[in-house]
């Protein structure tokens, strides 16, 4: 393992990269992993050295995981999960199409997964000619019965991605909610996807729609296992992000000005920087 973890930061180039390059730069060795139980049959599969979370229901049926990391992770999270059942993995909802959350989805594909997305994740997928593109889409909302537990999966507007979508679990009162929140040291950044349709304007009422579902517990696209307290501070934070990027730019602010308050205040890292600092300054203009 790493001696130190990385950052939310260090791992922003893979987030808006294709699955081989993304694993290639920062999935060249397998995740050294953690399996976290949650609630009532649900589980999350941690590592430090490569933040993202996987999130996992068990059931008599077979598995669904909410995202899948990194290809090369496939291995170890397939053997993490047999310590607690020997279901198969029946589905996997990809949070968006970046690699570290849908770079295992063709090795699951190959062992009868059925991989689902929102519309726009998989055309992402599929303009950047990813491997393991979903089988089945969704457009706004839609429901998986597996083991007789209920999953619903609500596509909401524009934040990471204009094709994130959160994942319901409603008996346990849990949410996967992917990147539209971090939470944890070195995770709480914002990192807007341009390329990807991003928005971070948008980016707070991605969250309220989220909250207008009824759970307790939420599992982040990296950080910490959170609350639902959480999740509403962090929307705060959206809030305030968007209201100071409106107000430098109004007032004129260099590009240099703006990298030195979302650094300062924001934690923004270089990667940030170099991946959506032009691109957050045009959206506000």
């Amino acid at each position: 393992m790493a001696s130190r973890p990385f950052t939310f930061g260090v791992l922003a180039a893979a987030l808006a990269a294709s699955a081989p390059s993304a694993q290639a730069q920062f999935g060249s060795q397998p995740s050294e992993l953690e399996l976290i139980e949650v609630r009532d049959d649900i589980y999350v599969i941690s590592n430090v050295a490569v933040p993202g979370l996987v999130t996992a229901l068990i059931t008599d049926d077979g598995v669904l995981l909410v995202d899948d990391k990194f290809e090369i992770d496939h291995d170890n999270i397939v053997a993490m999960l047999k310590t607690v059942t020997d279901e198969p993995v029946k589905y996997v909802i990809n949070t968006h199409y970046h690699g570290d959350h849908s770079g295992g989805n063709a090795k699951l594909q190959a062992l009868g997964t059925i991989a689902v997305a929102s519309t726009q994740a998989r055309a992402s997928m599929v303009a950047a000619n990813q491997s393991g593109q979903p089988d089945i889409t969704v457009a706004e909302h839609a429901a998986i019965h597996l083991g007789g537990k209920t999953v619903e999966i609500h596509k909401v507007g524009r934040a990471h991605t204009d094709g994130d979508v959160v994942v319901l679990f409603p008996e346990q009162r849990v949410l996967a909610a992917g990147d539209i929140f971090a939470n944890g040291p070195g995770t709480s950044a914002q990192l807007v996807d341009y390329g990807g349709g991003g928005s971070a304007k948008e980016w707070p009422k991605a969250v309220a729609e989220a909250l207008e579902l009824e759970f307790d517990t939420v599992i982040p696209g990296h950080g910490l296992v959170s609350t639902r307290a959480d999740l509403e501070a962090y929307r705060q934070r959206t809030i305030r992000f968007a209201e100071t990027l409106q107000q430098l730019v109004s007032q004129g602010k260099s590009r240099a000005d703006i990298e030195a308050v979302v650094r300062s205040e924001f934690d923004w890292e270089d990667f940030h920087v170099q991946l959506a600092l032009d691109g957050l300054i045009n959206e506000f203009r």
